[in-house]
């Protein structure tokens, strides 16, 4: 009889009954259904803004389909409403539509193909005629419509009908001239332009003129009347898919639509960009900056659904056109992928609170005690500036539009403009009245909060200490200069900031951050114009604060010229020129790494440091320290930083030992009355300075703002 060791037997009956179990479960398994493969996805993408910024009812929607799913088999609805037939195959090779007849507020957008999953996202429709994110609009609000030759607006928001002009470069005379598509001139008059697409094209233009956030705008691009411009998927072959945003000047509280700067840039437009911007761009016409980063958001959308996909965006303009570009890089990233800011501002509120300084100087100086600054040296050394005028000009002919409840704009003479006696609830026409929107309201007058502070400002403190005037002047100016009210009415004592005004004016990027800066291409262009406003020292304090905020400044090119306050010839031209090449190579690199790596690695060798001498770029930057020097402002010379952003300081006590000076008992008594509470101690950040709590703030819920959420994105769901 065959012996086994023990044990084994039965682990041999143990294998034959698995044996039998996985059979009988195998047969089991080829009576049941197949386990379906993995559910393909769709995905939905709104091209034209972000899904919940949408304005004007319409948006430009992308339905990814996977592979193996028919583009036959979609549908899509809005709202329970069948949009399928918007949608079709593009000759791009991706299934694209123009979705209209969204509803205010919340629409939901669905898409269905047989053998991938629904796909659902939200869309959030605001009015043409705005607000988006910039809050609640300023009133009243003057309609300009008819000026603006698109006849009587239709509504509060002075919305009218869009009108489409064309124009052409005249062969025979080089300039632009009227063209009527129906009439039009003899061909060999037209010129001809090649595109940096290498396109040639005939020269013609057309401009749409119409209404948008309460404002005017005009789109100029390449156009050819004989060809059809399909779609936003198929855009004529004269735009290059490039936009120039031209930026206006100044800065006033308006309570008028306006009109728009010209967009007839023959530069840009030779070359294919289109060229648009609005009267909401005009800082001259309407001094908010989140208004004017509304208005690009909403113009770039608009192109998007009407024209096609942009592939970048750059800025230029001057003085408040500068004021502009770097808010709305700072504060909004991606509207301006390039900005060129000539005679420059870092932002409003520095601004304004030289300005106001300004109007201090030159009533002390002229009116309080002229006898004692015979020496117009001394009064520059005070203020930093290269002359009398500076102070002059800013305190007296600026200030007053930043200041003034009753002047600002284009508000004097009106019945509805405020007056502290006949009409106390009238609309007030200073610039933080009309952006009240963002700084909310003082609780005991109602009007808006206001940042500007000089308590514990010495003023002139560098001039004393290097003994360019006396102790009795820096004395009697710090006892004497005084601050302004509320209603910029002079008053004996300092200005003091409202507090709330303090933690708004940082968080929510009123004065410009260097952070989000560093992801922009920046060349900064200047003609020399140190003798008024546009002095050429805030060129470098924007630098200062991208050194500080980044450790770098590899992003900002400076350039100056002789010319008076606008950049000489060729400088602009070889900027915008330098700009495209620097965003193209940008554009091609598809890396992964940060965007702000990306400007910096990308930067052409052309792109450094210059002054530009009888058309000539000389980049030895001691030379060009020579041959245009500048100055400082009033704060940097009481001791304040380079970066020029310390609204309010923190104090200290003052302290005999910390002058070089030597003060009589009377003087010293006199700046202990002068500086009841201490003097700014500058080795600390300013009084609730803080970097801001995120980009893209919404103002929508109220002042003060709040970064808004992440943007939606489409998400899958049950059939």
């Amino acid at each position: 009889m065959l012996t086994t060791r023990k044990g084994l037997p039965g682990r041999l009956m143990s294998v034959t009954r698995m044996t039998a179990l996985a059979v009988a479960l195998a047969a089991l398994a080829a009576l049941a259904p197949p386990v379906p493969a993995a559910v393909a996805t769709l995905e939905i993408r709104v091209l034209s803004n972000r899904a919940d910024l949408i304005a004007g009812g319409d948006a430009l929607v992308e339905v990814v389909l996977p592979a193996k799913v028919l583009a036959s088999t979609l549908r899509v609805s809005v709202g329970g409403r069948d949009v399928t037939s918007a949608f079709a195959l593009r000759d791009n090779g991706r299934f694209m539509g123009l979705v209209t007849g969204l509803t205010t507020g919340d629409n939901v957008l669905t898409a269905r193909a047989k053998g991938a999953s629904t796909a659902q996202i939200t869309i959030t429709n605001h009015p043409i005629g705005g607000p988006v994110f910039s809050g609640a609009q300023v009133g009243p609000w003057i309609c300009s419509t008819d000026d603006g030759g698109l006849g009587p607006a239709q509504d509060d928001q002075c919305n009218a009908p869009t009108r489409y002009t064309f124009r052409y470069k005249n062969a025979l005379t080089g300039q632009f001239a009227p063209y009527d598509p129906a009439s039009p001139p003899p061909a060999g008059q037209i010129s001809t332009t090649v595109t940096d697409q290498d396109h040639v094209v005939p020269y013609i233009v057309r401009i749409e003129r119409g209404t948008m956030n309460r404002g005017i705008h005009d789109i100029a691009v390449l156009f050819n009347p004989s060809e059809p411009w399909e779609g936003p998927w198929a855009p004529q072959r004269g735009w290059n898919r490039k936009v120039l945003v031209p930026f206006g000047a100044s800065c006033e509280p308006g309570h008028r639509q306006g009109t728009p700067d010209s967009v007839m840039d023959d530069q840009a437009l030779s070359r294919g960009f289109m060229v648009f911007t609005s009267s909401m761009n005009v800082l001259g016409q309407h001094c908010n900056d989140v208004t004017s980063a509304e208005t690009v958001m909403m113009l770039k959308e608009h192109v998007v659904e009407t024209y096609g996909e942009i592939r970048y965006t750059i800025g230029n303009g001057c003085s408040g056109g500068s004021i502009q570009q770097h808010h709305i890089a700072a504060d909004y990233p991606g509207l301006l992928d390039g900005i060129q800011p000539a005679c420059s501002f870092p932002d409003i509120w520095t601004t304004y609170q030289e300005m106001a300084d300004s109007a201090l100087f030159a009533r002390y100086f002229d009116e309080t005690a002229p006898e004692l600054w015979p020496l117009e040296t001394q009064r520059s050394a005070v203020t930093g500036h290269a002359s009398v005028g500076t102070y002059e000009f800013m305190g007296r002919v600026r200030a007053p539009s930043y200041l003034d409840p009753t002047a600002g704009g284009d508000c004097a003479g009106f019945d509805w403009t405020y007056d502290p006696e006949t009409n106390p609830d009238g609309a007030r026409c200073t610039i933080q009245d009309y952006q009240v929107a963002v700084w909310g309201r003082r609780p005991q007058d109602g009007f808006a909060n206001r940042a500007y502070d000089n308590v514990g400002v010495q003023y002139g403190l560098s001039a004393l200490e290097s003994g360019l005037i006396l102790p009795e002047q820096f004395v009697d100016l710090n006892e004497r200069i005084g601050g302004w009210d509320i209603d910029k009415v002079w008053q004996p004592g300092r200005s003091e900031a409202d507090p709330p005004a303090l933690p708004i004016a940082y968080r929510s990027g009123r004065v410009t951050n260097g952070r989000e800066l560093a992801k922009v291409p920046i060349i900064d262009l200047r003609g020399s114009s140190n003798f008024e406003e546009h002095y050429d020292w805030r060129t470098h304090v924007l630098r200062a604060r991208l050194l500080r905020d980044n450790g770098h400044a590899d992003n900002h090119v400076a350039w100056n010229s002789p010319c008076p306050l606008l950049p000489c010839p060729p400088m602009a031209e070889q900027a915008f020129l330098l700009m495209d090449r620097w965003l193209a190579a940008i554009e091609a690199d598809t890396s992964s790494d940060p965007l702000a790596v990306k400007v910096v690695r990308n930067k052409p060798a052309a792109a450094v440091d210059a002054c530009w001498i009888d058309g000539q770029k000389i980049t030895d930057q001691s030379l060009c320290g020579v041959l245009l020097p500048y100055f400082r402002d009033p704060r940097f010379v009481a001791g304040g930083p380079a970066t020029f952003d310390v609204l309010k300081c923190q104090l200290k006590p003052l302290d005999r030992t910390d002058y070089t000076t030597t003060f009589s008992d009377d003087q010293w008594a006199r700046l202990e009355r002068a500086f009841p509470s201490g003097v700014c101690d500058y080795r600390k950040p300013g009084v609730a300075q803080q970097p801001p709590s995120g980009p893209w703030q919404t103002f929508a819920e109220g002042p003060g703002g709040q970064p808004l959420e992440p943007a939606p994105t489409s998400t899958a769901v049950a059939k």
